[in-house]
């Protein structure tokens, strides 16, 4: 059984996701407070993490940065706020999805099954890949640079792991969107994407303004290029 770590402070929002997750199979501990989760997150294992932004001792994004310190485990912020600068702070963070209240528990649950599905097939593909002098050990979530540790956010390794796992295929733009956030990546745009890629090719390339490995098709999408 899959576990979950809710990050609430609303009582009778816990109520009902409590019942909702627990009714779709999965396990659920629930903290009220940034404390309080760091200290259950220290000595659980969970799956996936569904973090409210705004609590009584900080915000989600605390725990976020914490949690990505250490792991890529999945993470789905909650927020009263759909304003784009909260959407972009959130993945840049780390966080794979996003929802606004008020939402449908349905929803929720949708995106937290979807995660979990991206998430699990990240890890069952292969136990490493190779290409352009960069490994990816994805049993140990991390990846290498000619030996040297990537540090990489949770979006950016997913991006590297998919050009990877699909090397000398032009991806576009649309395809990349629907693989890592499982086609709920309309509130993705263009501008946020090309972000996350410039900011993978300044980690991966020797030279960024002009890429070897991470090719640009234009009017397409991108393309690893190996050989």
């Amino acid at each position: 059984m899959e576990n979950i770590l809710l990050v609430e402070d609303d009582l009778n929002l816990i109520d009902g996701l409590e019942y909702s997750i627990r009714k779709n199979g999965f396990h659920i501990d629930t903290a009220r407070t940034v404390q309080e989760a760091l200290s259950l997150y220290e000595n659980n294992k969970f799956d996936l993490l569904v973090l409210d932004l705004t609590l009584p001792d900080g915000t989600g994004f605390e725990i976020c940065q914490k949690v990505r310190l250490t792991s890529t485990v999945p993470i789905i912020f909650l927020t009263a706020s759909d304003e784009e600068v909260n959407v972009v702070m959130g993945l840049d963070m780390g966080g794979d999805d996003y929802i606004t209240k008020p939402f449908k528990l349905n929803e929720l649950i949708s995106r937290i099954k979807a995660l979990l599905r991206r998430s699990n097939a990240f890890h069952q593909e292969a136990n490493e890949l190779t290409s352009n002098g960069i490994t990816i050990e994805l049993i140990n979530n991390r990846a290498l640079n000619n030996g040297q540790i990537l540090e990489l956010t949770a979006v950016e390794y997913k991006l590297l792991a998919l050009f990877m796992n699909n090397s000398n295929i032009t991806l576009t733009r649309e395809t990349i969107l629907d693989k890592l956030w499982d086609g709920q990546g309309d509130f993705v745009d263009n501008n946020t994407l090309s972000v996350y890629i410039r900011r993978l090719r300044c980690k991966i390339e020797e030279d960024p303004n002009h890429p070897q490995k991470l090719a640009t098709v234009r009017g397409i999408g991108y393309k690893w290029k190996v050989g």
